[in-house]
């Protein structure tokens, strides 16, 4: 057997909250603050494009293991839309393709608001050519960056709330309350199509993902500016403090050693089946558990 690598950095287990700059690619941002934490293991929960900012959690050693349930999450955005110009990308990023003339053809403020109700609710929404989506193997992204447009089916998504924020001449601010798989840039060019003039995303910031909120974020120059790697790790919030909207459930001595050992075990005053926090007597995290009908709970994820 070949020899196993050896891992670099310290077993750093927690989620960091970040403020994403614009610019930076998802994985970027985590490789500096993985560098900064020097962390050994990491991982982000849904990236966001380069243009966009805002909260992007990252998760390190023990935390990877729960980073899919933050791909699931509702997510709050404050998007900038330029109406009256179309780009390839849907966004700034990409090249000019149709352009309105900006004081002729745009619309007014209720006719904004108009247009707005049927992108509210549930709906049907295509999502763009530049996504990371794949057809047959290959990223959406990479077929549109040759000029290639497949079929892509439309998929139900929600939009708890969209609201306008500003209007200024050609640029409309919004905010977007949303279900997984909702695409903003998919909203700049329907919105612009609606309103017969063209659209596309001018600016993007994230703001809220599950119960998360911007304020709670640090960005990687207040990183940068810490003494040392272990300062900037006190910043992490314990993997089970990013969980608390599960239920939690305390087991035994005897019953926390099977548990750990990937067995299904009895315990007293259980809630009601699903996801839950297991803890050990001394109120150490287990990991998660499955509380099922009959009065037990199954391992699903062991954090020890």
């Amino acid at each position: 057997m070949p020899p196993r690598r050896r891992q670099h950095g310290e077993p750093v287990n927690g989620m960091l909250l970040l403020d994403k700059l614009n610019g930076l690619s998802s994985n970027q941002a985590l490789q500096k603050a993985k560098r900064l934490l020097n962390a050994q293991k990491a991982g982000h929960t849904g990236s966001l494009d380069p243009i966009a900012t805002g909260l992007l959690p990252l998760c390190f050693g023990h935390a990877t293991k729960i980073s899919g349930m933050f791909l699931n999450a509702d997510k709050c955005y404050q998007v900038k839309i330029q109406l009256g110009v179309k780009t390839d990308s849907g966004d700034c990023d990409g090249a000019v393709i149709d352009q309105s003339k900006v004081n002729i053809a745009l619309p007014a403020l209720p006719q904004i608001e108009k247009a707005l109700e049927q992108f509210r609710g549930q709906i049907d929404q295509i999502p763009p050519m530049y996504c990371a989506l794949k057809c047959n193997g290959q990223p959406l992204y990479k077929l549109a960056r040759q000029g290639i447009e497949v079929h892509r089916q439309p998929r139900r998504v929600t939009v708890y709330d969209l609201s306008i924020i500003d209007f200024q001449k050609d640029f409309v601010t919004l905010r977007v309350s949303c279900s997984k798989g909702f695409y903003i840039r998919s909203l700049a060019m329907d919105l612009g199509e609606a309103l017969g003039c063209g659209g596309h995303v001018s600016a993007l910031r994230r703001v809220r993902v599950g119960t998360f909120t911007i304020d709670q974020t640090v960005t990687l120059e207040q990183l940068e500016v810490l003494e040392s790697s272990q300062h900037r790790q006190r910043l992490l919030l314990p993997t089970d403090h990013v969980l608390v909207h599960l239920p939690k459930v305390d087991l035994t001595a005897k019953t926390a050693h099977y548990f750990c050992h990937g067995q299904s075990v009895r315990a007293l005053k259980l809630p009601k089946p699903g996801m839950a926090r297991i803890y050990a007597e001394d109120n150490s995290f287990l990991g998660l558990g499955e509380v099922i009908t009959d009065g037990t709970v199954s391992p699903k994820r062991l954090f020890v």
